[in-house]
């Protein structure tokens, strides 16, 4: 699936003292099966841009597609936009609500027209994916569990609608390294399947790991896009602009301005430990 923006903006509060411009003619395009991280400073843009990509508000200007149709227009199915785009707010964990943990991972799927078999099967799944034995927890409470399974049922919900495009607000804040480690890779597992992944993040070190491409949003327009390795490369406006560098690249920067010949676009651990092993066997 393919979401794409063109000339974006939202206002809030137009036409009163209280008047805020979120997002600002903002144009560009996730393409089919990409792993997207957005970054920027709080403020940016970011939280916007993703309720309006998901269909939860309407922009004050421009067009939303997905897959070449207008999501805000008139004879849209916004039914299908509910199936096939799966959103995880942050802390997702306080949505949680059923008695119990199959009803609270099943609500979504009330409206999608399938069989009891096809909800359980599909219920049974996302908590697999997310660790969890279905049998064990599904008739348990979902309040009763600890914060980090609490935010994996959460996510399993999202999961259980198997959408196409899956959207992430800030979804480390708070995890332990286990739990931040088995999200991100079962978003890699996801995303190796054909789901397209667009996830927000303070964490630059995480998207320069894992996602295909950055985009950069400063003061609801666009600042940078492409590859990590090219968007961090830029050390000195990101630094500038008070937007987070990835450590790998911090101390990338710092070998380089000792001598070391370390190239600009190196972002990721792997690639570090690469040039620093290849030097030391000159």
């Amino acid at each position: 699936m393919s979401v794409e923006l063109r000339n974006v903006s939202c206002v809030y509060a137009p036409g009163t003292p209280y008047e805020t411009r979120a997002v600002t003619e903002l144009s560009l395009t996730i393409r089919d099966g990409e792993f997207a991280g957005v970054m920027g400073k709080t403020g940016c843009g970011k939280s916007t841009m993703i309720q309006l990509i998901a269909g939860l508000m309407r922009p004050s200007g421009g067009q939303i597609l997905l897959d070449g149709q207008d999501i805000n227009g008139k004879n849209f199915d916004r039914d299908g936009l509910r199936r096939r785009v799966g959103v995880v707010f942050q802390f997702p964990e306080i949505q949680l609500f059923e008695t119990t943990v199959k009803r609270d991972v099943a609500f979504g799927l009330r409206h999608f027209g399938w069989t009891e078999e096809e909800k359980e099967s599909s219920v049974r799944e996302a908590l697999e994916r997310m660790g969890f034995s279905y049998e064990a927890v599904k008739d348990k409470s979902p309040l009763g569990f600890s914060g980090g399974e609490k935010r994996r049922l959460a996510v399993a919900g999202v999961l259980a609608a198997r959408p196409e495009l899956l959207i992430l607000d800030e979804p480390l804040a708070g995890l332990d390294p286990l739990g931040r480690e088995a999200l991100l890779t079962l978003l890699g597992e996801l995303n190796r399947d054909g789901t397209t992944i667009l996830m927000v993040s303070h964490d630059a070190d995480t998207l320069a790991e894992y996602a295909d491409r950055i985009i950069l949003l400063k003061d609801g327009r666009l600042f940078r896009d492409g590859p990590a390795a090219e968007v961090f490369a830029d050390y000195d406006a990101l630094k500038d602009n008070g937007i987070g560098v990835c450590r790998v690249r911090e101390a990338a920067e710092a070998l380089r301005r000792r001598g070391w010949e370390i190239p600009a676009g190196t972002v990721r651990y792997g690639q570090l430990l690469d040039e620093i092993a290849g030097r030391w066997r000159q």
